[in-house]
């Protein structure tokens, strides 16, 4: 019985030195929510390529707008011989040196509303460029705060198992106190040392995890290392739902990039309908050549040659490409019409899931709040039971496991709100 006794002091001292080991060589960086979001932002691919969008989608509306002006073209050169000829259509001797200076412009004065029908798709497309940016702004926030919520959940959790395991040291020595004054059995004490262990196993399942948290969350900001978060304490009320409904489809940044892509798409028909018209241009060409070495102004000297030319292009036949081409951009606007609409269709659906899920758990914060009350009142009332022997050691194990669920589930129940609630604001496009 000696030996009984003695082995179970050595491992509820060891247990102790093992639970008082620093579980990390050195501290993480710590960020707040609002430093997480802002680092992400900054760094994740997903808002770098959004970003690149819109300055191409910019682009692409100016060089739309571009092709209404002439096009200009500036040409110069020198040509030099080691011996002169004559030139057989004029009889005359070609100079050693000869220069050429050129102004070429052209415009097209009618093409079909090719130009008018690309200028309002890529207005289009820098709108849903614009819609794009807002919407990964919102997706990118989803993320970081997820991450971000799941490791102060996490270091919840290690809280709770380090709790678990500081009852069941304490459960461990008061059993082999009672072992000891003859007022408990033996298996009251293996049980302790059996629920002991346990515990130690979910408190190094929880630091684990913990870590892996924070790994996740410093790859989300961009810092090669684990990242600590920083959460206030208080947590955000639950937002007023009342106009969501309604504004939703007004404000949502995913509908919006739905319905201007779509936009886009009708414009591109057009465009592809313009090559059934004939297209209509102007050019002019200045063109001044000499032997002399040029002074400045520069060719004013040399003799002027001036050309005005008209052209009309009409395809009247080009082995059905043109039909090829309407085809395909009436399939493509029929496309994007229905992902339009499939997009506000899954809104509205995504929406009243949301809303739903918000409402759930914030109901159920206060319930658990409320058994985590009740579980530690219980587990005290059992404790002392357990002392003065009106209690089994079975009785004291499951409060405390009660207990430990209860506390578990009061981080999850907070955990599961801030989701809903980012997920919601991710959804309608604005902070609530």
């Amino acid at each position: 019985m000696r030996l009984v006794w003695a082995g179970i002091l050595a491992i509820a001292s060891a247990g102790t030195a093992w639970a008082q080991q620093p579980a990390a060589p050195e501290a993480p960086l710590e960020v707040t929510l609002n430093e997480a979001i802002q680092r992400a932002l900054q760094v994740q691919p997903a808002m770098v390529s959004a970003r690149g969008d819109r300055s191409s989608a910019g682009a692409s509306k100016r060089s739309a707008f571009g092709s209404y002006l002439p096009s200009l073209i500036v040409s110069a050169s020198a040509d030099h011989r080691n011996n002169t000829g004559v030139s057989s259509s004029t009889g005359r001797p070609i100079p050693e040196q000869s220069y050429t200076g050129t102004l070429n412009t052209s415009l097209e004065l009618f093409d079909g509303f090719r130009r008018f029908a690309n200028v309002k798709s890529a207005s289009a497309t820098v709108d849903a460029a614009d819609a794009g940016v807002v919407n990964q702004h919102f997706q990118t926030t989803l993320q970081t705060k997820q991450l971000f919520y799941t490791a102060i959940a996490n270091d919840a959790l290690v809280s709770v198992a380090d709790a678990q395991v500081k009852r069941a040291q304490q459960q461990l020595q008061i059993s082999v106190e009672k072992l000891h004054a003859g007022s408990a059995t033996r298996s009251d004490s293996l049980r302790s040392i059996v629920e002991y262990g346990n515990a130690r196993i979910a408190l190094l399942q929880a630091r684990a995890s913990q870590a892996t948290a924070q790994a996740e969350l410093g790859r989300q900001i961009g810092v090669d290392g684990p990242v600590r978060a920083v959460f206030d304490s208080t947590l955000p009320a639950v937002p007023d739902t009342a106009e969501l409904r309604r504004a939703v489809l007004s404000t949502s940044p995913a509908v919006e990039q739905a319905e201007a892509q779509a936009r886009s798409a009708r414009a591109q028909v057009w465009s592809a309908r313009s090559q059934y018209w004939p297209s209509l241009t102007v050019s002019y060409r200045n063109s001044r050549q000499g032997s002399s070495d040029p002074s400045f102004p520069i060719f004013s000297t040399y003799p002027e040659t001036i050309q005005w030319s008209f052209g009309l292009s009409w395809t009247l036949f080009n082995g059905f490409t043109r039909e090829a081409g309407n085809t395909n951009a009436s399939v493509a606007r029929d496309l994007a019409v229905a992902r339009a609409a499939d997009t506000r269709r899954m809104i509205t659906a995504q929406l009243t899931q949301q809303l739903a899920a918000l409402s759930t758990s914030s109901e159920q914060i206060g319930i658990a709040r409320e058994n985590m009350a009740a579980a530690t009142e219980d587990l005290r009332v059992q404790n002392e039971r357990y002392r003065v022997g009106a209690a089994t050691i079975l009785d004291l194990l499951t409060s405390q496991a009660a207990l430990t669920q209860a506390q578990v589930n009061v981080v999850q129940t907070q955990f599961n709100y801030l989701i809903a609630r980012a997920q919601l604001e991710a959804t309608v496009g604005r902070t609530l």
